[in-house]
């Protein structure tokens, strides 16, 4: 079996990673970390979803394909620069609303919203107002994250901060973890009521 094959990006793909490429933007998800949150996202009809780091709008691409029309998506992202090319190709779907504000802030004042999934893949949500972030988490929702594998574009001392991440997610009785060692490492928690 090859997981790279067949994996049917969504249409704007291709145009979202020519204007990402022309950005030197380095930090966009990888192709099977959107084909995993595309049949994450259907899993939830009518769902509210929340991205963390829309980046050029790669992963929000493929969450709104595996999305039906009934769901929504809130995605956030500090870097204008970046963002305006998600907001270029995506941001006529009327289930998208983006975000240009800084993630930790946003999830300081949004804290009365519930999500069924929520993908975070910046700093915050993440190694920073990870319990704001979890807070916000439906029962039965999904947290995901990736690049828990090394990456060439980790700062120095990178990797404790990822390892201290994974310790205390596993420590947690409110998440049930699995972790996959496949694409740029991803880690997948459900949370249960207690």
């Amino acid at each position: 079996m090859d997981d790279r094959q067949n994996l049917n990006p969504p249409p704007v793909l291709t145009q979202i990673l020519r204007e990402s490429e022309a950005l030197n933007f380095r930090m966009a998800s990888d192709m099977l970390t959107g084909s995993l949150l595309r049949t994450l996202a259907a899993t939830k009809p009518a769902g509210n979803f929340l991205e963390i780091g829309t980046g050029t709008g790669l992963a929000t691409a493929w969450l709104l394909s595996g999305m039906d029309q009934e769901s929504q998506l809130i995605s956030i992202e500090q870097d204008a620069s970046v963002i305006e090319v998600a907001r270029k190709y995506l941001g006529d779907d009327r289930r998208v609303t983006f975000y240009i504000e800084d993630a930790g802030q946003w999830l300081e004042r949004f804290s009365d919203y519930q999500f069924d999934l929520i993908f975070a893949d910046a700093w915050p949500g993440k190694y920073s107002h990870l319990e704001k972030a979890l807070s916000l988490l439906k029962p039965g929702g999904m947290y995901v994250i990736d690049d828990m594998l090394p990456q060439p574009s980790w700062p120095e001392g990178h990797s404790a901060k990822v390892e201290a991440l994974i310790a205390m997610l596993e420590q947690r009785s409110d998440l049930l973890l699995t972790k996959m060692g496949w694409s740029t490492g991803i880690i997948v928690a459900v949370k249960v009521s207690l």
